[in-house]
């Protein structure tokens, strides 16, 4: 018989009032598995499982409501928790610690009797701290100008622009009218201020009228998206104009890190969509989209010519593919890439990339 503990206990051990408790029961973020037979409630293991996960987000700034999608979303397990709220708490760390940094040198300064300009003082308590110290995420997946302007230019002259699958805003035009979509609370959370507006909702079920934008724009999500014909055929639903950032799953191959060092990467693309019925979903075309060889925006593909970067977990965290094939995967992926930029093996047999500016991978702007 599984052993339940008392609400009590639960308080005790977990540093909260049984008044949290009784809250957290009421709005039906924690509601306890039994009761006892004097009516008392009574904490499964899976239970107190759920509230180690709802005190972490709860500490890391996380609104009730936000908590709520975060731990009942279907698709994330108790490791995936776990994992996600290691990056958040990694960053966090990372945050303060900079800020510690920075501090230190301000008062070193000052006992030198020198005095920080007000920029110098904004530049690193400010605006700019995020772009500095930011998580993972935002660290490396930031907006490249090269790519950025042929999404822009794609947009044409479209005033309102509909943002679908946002995260943190990257590639969000500054000189339209922005309107963010994210179902995702943990992407909405890491947004930085003065960001455009964040509606959270889901790409297959838009929350508004037909027509209702200039332009509807996503930009590597849509292979997150349970269905991503409906999600398209939404975006070409409330716009007149549709551009999307995405790729074209048959030609996987062409990048010598799937071919190499990551079969599994075709598992990930089987049963999707053909790029042909995504570009018959929004009546448009297909353009090729070459990535730099410096691209600034750390997504899967980015770093084809500096594969070094492939051995930083922090490069890793901030891709989804990575967490998609699993840790074994990856691991055995990451140690053969490393034993072979070791030895030379990969040089050798990827000579030919080092006197490439860009490179056709399979990433496709659709246009309509």
């Amino acid at each position: 018989m599984e052993e339940h503990l008392t609400v009590g206990h639960v308080a005790e051990l977990a540093g909260v009032t049984v008044r949290t408790l009784h809250h957290y029961d009421e709005i039906g973020l924690l509601q306890p598995s039994t009761r006892t037979p004097a009516g008392y409630r009574a904490y499964s293991a899976d239970d107190v499982e759920r509230l180690r996960e709802v005190l972490a987000y709860r500490r890391l700034g996380f609104g009730l409501r936000e908590i709520a999608d975060l731990v009942d979303d279907p698709t994330t397990d108790a490791v995936a928790h776990l994992r996600r709220l290691r990056g958040l708490l990694v960053d966090q760390r990372d945050r303060a610690a900079a800020m510690v940094t920075a501090i230190d040198r301000e008062l070193e300064a000052r006992a030198m009797g020198i005095r920080t300009t007000p920029e110098e003082q904004l530049r690193v308590f400010g605006a700019r701290l995020y772009d500095t110290i930011g998580s993972a995420y935002p660290a490396t997946r930031r907006t490249e100008p090269r790519i950025a302007a042929r999404i822009w230019a794609a947009l044409g002259d479209a005033r309102t622009v509909l943002n679908v699958g946002a995260g943190t805003g990257s590639y969000e035009p500054p000189d339209r009218d922005v309107t963010a979509v994210e179902p995702s609370a943990v992407m909405r959370a890491l947004r930085p201020a003065g960001a455009a507006p964040c509606v959270a909702a889901s790409a297959d079920s838009l929350p508004f009228e037909d027509q209702s934008f200039d332009a509807a724009m996503a930009v590597s999500t849509v292979h997150h998206w349970p269905d991503p014909i409906a999600g398209l055929r939404e975006l070409r639903r409330v716009a007149r104009r549709v551009v999307v950032f995405t790729y074209d799953a048959a030609s996987h191959q062409r990048f010598w890190l799937n071919r190499d060092y990551l079969p599994e990467f075709a598992g990930l693309v089987v049963g999707g969509p053909a790029l042909d019925d995504l570009t018959r979903a929004i009546g448009g075309r297909a353009e090729p989209l070459p990535v730099p060889w410096d691209c600034a925006d750390g997504f899967f593909e980015a770093y084809w010519r500096r594969p070094e970067a492939y051995l930083d977990e922090h490069v890793r965290r901030a891709v989804s593919v990575w967490t998609r094939v699993g840790p074994q995967a990856e691991q055995r992926a990451v140690r053969k890439l490393h034993a072979d930029l070791s030895s030379g093996v990969w040089a050798e047999r990827n000579a030919d990339l080092a006197e490439l500016d860009a490179a056709d991978l399979g990433l496709r702007l659709l246009v309509a």
